[in-house]
């Protein structure tokens, strides 16, 4: 298999973070679909003898380059971001870990995808980093895992179709997660935790978490649904709850919006919750998911832990997305196979990276989310190559 867009530089893509627990997921990954391609990639961490132990246990080639950088160091990181086409960061807390590695990306040309939660983390460096990455053509997409690709992308996908069928887009789109079978990342729970902490001493954080448009450059559309209590939908027959990653990507689908010149509208509303069934069985475990703190509590899961191999394998997630006009409903849904927060969320970075680096897709410099940084060709990759499927049920 041959790939295009040809670089002076060295490498087209290296994952830094190849030592943790999803680093080396993505390892594994791009090693059984690109060991014997000409995809030039390395692997990247702070220890030399960690990198050397993983190359040996998930039995990589001898000759695939490892790079060792830690995060404090400047120099080490800018070698590592100036011989690459794009860099796979899964190194969280960004907000703790992550500032150096995008700066210099943003100031070197080189593009970026990283596992980013962090909403508040996110609008620092689109401020300070937005004008930076245009002018060096680097394109930073931030959320290149299960927060936030299967929504963003899902919505975009049903109101390009509708906009197909009948030349625009409607204003509201609603997410119902019919199925979600996995574990949440140890990741995802120290960046949750590191925003709250941030929160507690910052009031400007706190209002980035509150504001739905905090990411949208500024644009302030509608009021949107609270989503933050259960109640009985009557069209699905089913109770909903609240769903703990809206916080963060309801705040990327309205960016996308915005930098699609607001393809949804600027009236656009949406919003994300949980079917959790009907009767008195369901309204219990809507009010039990409305309850759970359990990530951000002592007995999260820790960064470096995760699913083995047979529960992320038997892994899933059904998203269902709802657009209402005059007198048609359209739906559209986005499902994936293995565990949403691992095994899917490391295929969809990696090929998030490998869109970046060899599909010709008409982005520039900027600061991104999935959609309108990658859209159909990302769509594409994901259907051919990431277990995922969208399509359109009405």
């Amino acid at each position: 298999m041959a790939y295009a867009l040809p670089t002076d530089k060295p490498l087209d893509i290296i994952i830094y973070g190849a030592t943790g627990f999803t680093g080396q997921l993505v390892a594994e990954y791009f090693n059984a679909y690109y060991a014997n391609t000409n995809v030039k990639w390395a692997i990247a961490g702070r220890s030399a003898a960690k990198l050397a132990d993983i190359k040996q246990a998930l039995n990589l080639p001898d000759d695939l380059p490892t790079i060792v950088a830690d995060s404090k160091d400047t120099k080490a990181l800018h070698d590592l971001v100036a011989q690459t086409k794009v860099v796979i960061t899964t190194v969280g807390p960004y907000q703790l870990y992550g500032d150096a590695l995008v700066s210099l990306c943003a100031e070197l040309g080189t593009d970026y995808v990283d596992l980013c939660g962090e909403p508040a983390w996110m609008r620092q460096k689109i401020d300070a980093l937005s004008d930076m990455a245009h002018e060096s053509g680097a394109r930073i997409v931030f959320s290149c895992g299960f927060d936030s690709i299967p929504f963003d992308l899902g919505v975009y996908y049903l109101q390009e179709h509708i906009q197909h069928y009948t030349a625009k887009t409607l204003p509201k789109v609603q997410c119902r997660v019919r199925a979600m079978n996995g574990k949440f990342s140890g990741g995802t729970a120290a960046s949750l935790q590191a925003t709250m902490k941030a929160a507690v001493n910052d009031p400007a954080i706190l209002g980035y978490l509150k504001d739905p448009f905090s990411l949208s450059n500024g644009f302030t559309g509608p009021e949107q649904p609270a989503g933050d209590k259960p109640y009985f939908d009557e069209d699905l027959q089913s109770w909903l709850a609240p769903f703990i990653m809206a916080t963060i990507n309801t705040k990327n689908i309205h960016r996308s919006n915005a930098l699609l010149d607001h393809l949804y509208g600027k009236d656009f509303i949406y919003d994300e919750m949980i079917l959790t069934g009907p009767g008195e069985q369901g309204e219990k475990m809507a009010n039990f998911v409305a309850n759970d703190h359990s990530l951000a509590g002592k007995d999260a899961p820790k960064p470096g832990e995760g699913p083995n191999k047979e529960e992320r394998d038997n892994g899933n997630y059904n998203l269902m997305f709802i657009a209402q006009g005059n007198d048609t409903r359209y739906v559209a849904s986005v499902s994936g196979t293995e565990d949403p927060g691992y095994g899917s969320t490391s295929k969809m970075i990696a090929q998030s990276a490998m869109c970046l680096a060899f599909d010709d897709i008409a982005t520039l410099g900027g600061v991104y989310t999935p959609a309108p940084a990658m859209g159909e060709a990302l769509i594409e990759r994901l259907q051919k190559h990431a277990g995922m499927t969208f399509k359109m049920e009405s």
